[in-house]
């Protein structure tokens, strides 16, 4: 039998939760001329400061947890600038590149990055790769680090363990200690808009391009003998296994329940995705942070009205 939490959905106690939250950021945004207080006030409310600007009455903005979701319009960038200028923050952005993946984007996903993601801070950039050879002739800019962290190829025979286990390995090794925030993402992305401080928080997850849109159907892993098991009738989104961040020992702990989902399920003869883990893990463990399909939209997909401005697209293809 699988093992879950309830899931949000459209119950009157859900419904009440949400009015409240709505109040609440609404009152905040009367009250206060500061970007944010509390850490729990980061995450949980909207990071716009500007009355009105931040309803979005077309997507969802929070959920019933009261995560915001983060939309071209809910935020406000000139707070949010002078917010974390005052920081010293670093955030770090972790790529696997090996074998034809690096050959085919890694180039493009680092002058992209260089250029768009996290503008105006510090960002080290942690490029896992299994040839030295595979990197791009590259330039940092100003404020940006390169870290090459050499690994031995696809050690493991599945793309996600070797990224996984050797991003697992970094992170305590000297990762926690160098970044403030940290991300991960998959090489097939190209950074089109700013990819700025909004995505910030102690766990950040992405919405799907195309599930969140189709929103039925949803692929969850359904075997009850799988721990990446979803029962039937449960489940909130569907999450991008491309990006995910936060804090740095908060993707540890992401990295260390996927592992150990991995482990139980080959004990059990079973082999679930990548990203119906991650899926499971954020039902069970609700990220602070949502991040709408702006940020790594699918370039197989036409965007609708909902989506103002393509932050990153995710180059489609099967092995990702």
């Amino acid at each position: 039998m699988c093992v879950f939490l309830p899931a949000a959905g459209a119950s009157s106690q859900a419904s009440r939760r949400r009015t409240q939250a709505l109040r609440l950021v609404s009152s905040w945004n009367k009250d206060h001329n500061c970007a944010f207080c509390t850490d729990h006030c980061k995450d949980r409310m909207n990071t716009n400061t500007v009355p009105g600007t931040w309803k979005r009455p077309d997507v969802v903005t929070i959920t019933d947890w009261l995560a915001p979701v983060i939309w071209e319009g809910t935020f406000n960038r000139q707070v949010l600038g002078r917010y974390y200028g005052r920081q010293n923050l670093t955030i770090g952005l972790a790529v696997l590149a090996t074998g034809r993946t690096a050959d085919q984007y890694l180039e493009m996903f680092m002058r992209s990055a260089n250029k768009h993601f996290m503008s105006g801070y510090r960002v080290v950039f942690y490029i896992m790769v299994d040839a030295l050879s595979r990197l791009p002739d590259l330039e940092p800019d100003p404020l940006r680090t390169f870290k090459v962290l050499p690994i031995k190829g696809d050690r493991w025979g599945d793309f996600h363990l070797t990224h996984m286990s050797s991003l697992a390995e970094h992170i305590l090794g000297h990762i926690e200690d160098e970044v403030d925030f940290l991300f991960s993402m998959t090489v097939n992305r190209v950074f089109q808009n700013d990819f700025g401080v909004e995505t910030l928080g102690a766990s950040v997850a992405q919405l799907h391009a195309w599930w969140y849109f189709k929103n039925k159907d949803i692929p969850y892993e359904r075997r009850p003998k799988s721990a990446a098991c979803i029962p039937f009738g449960q489940g909130d989104f569907y999450y991008d296994g491309s990006v995910i961040g936060g804090r740095p020992l908060e993707v540890l702990t992401l990295i260390e329940g996927y592992l150990q989902g991995v482990t139980h399920d080959h004990k059990n003869g079973l082999n679930s995705t990548y990203e119906r883990h991650l899926n499971k893990y954020f039902f069970t463990h609700k990220p602070t942070k949502l991040l709408s399909p702006e940020y790594s939209w699918n370039t197989a997909l036409r965007p609708p009205a909902q989506v103002w401005s393509v932050k990153a697209t995710r180059l489609s293809r099967w092995y990702f």
